[in-house]
């Protein structure tokens, strides 16, 4: 069994800056956050394979990083440039294959960006 734990988030004004962590085995294969909004259904924000590659959605690229900090043992998503549209509970998940849906959810952390 594989525990995610988010934390982070809260309120943030547009145009803003925040991190979002999430505990996480470093024995990991595949890692990524997803978000979803109200009424939207759940989409891929960004992931990261154990050797380094990255995918980025198109919408937060160039805005938002991944990356997994070995010394606290967290996956971390940075975002900046934040927009009201961001607004959603953003998951951490797990995969040990790659597949998606991945397979293991951490319970979300809610982000919502307004003035």
């Amino acid at each position: 069994q594989v525990y995610l734990r988010e934390s982070g988030g809260g309120s943030v004004q547009p145009g803003g800056s925040a991190r979002l962590s999430c505990a996480a085995s470093a024995d990991f294969l595949c890692l990524g956050w997803w978000r979803q909004a109200p009424t939207k259904e759940r989409e891929r924000v960004a992931t990261l394979r154990r050797d380094g590659r990255t995918n980025v959605a198109d919408s937060v690229k160039g805005r938002f990083t991944i990356f997994y900090d070995n010394t606290t043992d967290t996956l971390n998503l940075g975002m900046s440039g934040l927009k009201p549209g961001d607004t959603a509970m953003y998951y951490c998940a797990e995969d040990p294959n790659c597949l998606v849906p991945y397979q293991f959810w951490g319970q979300g952390t809610q982000v919502t960006v307004s003035p």
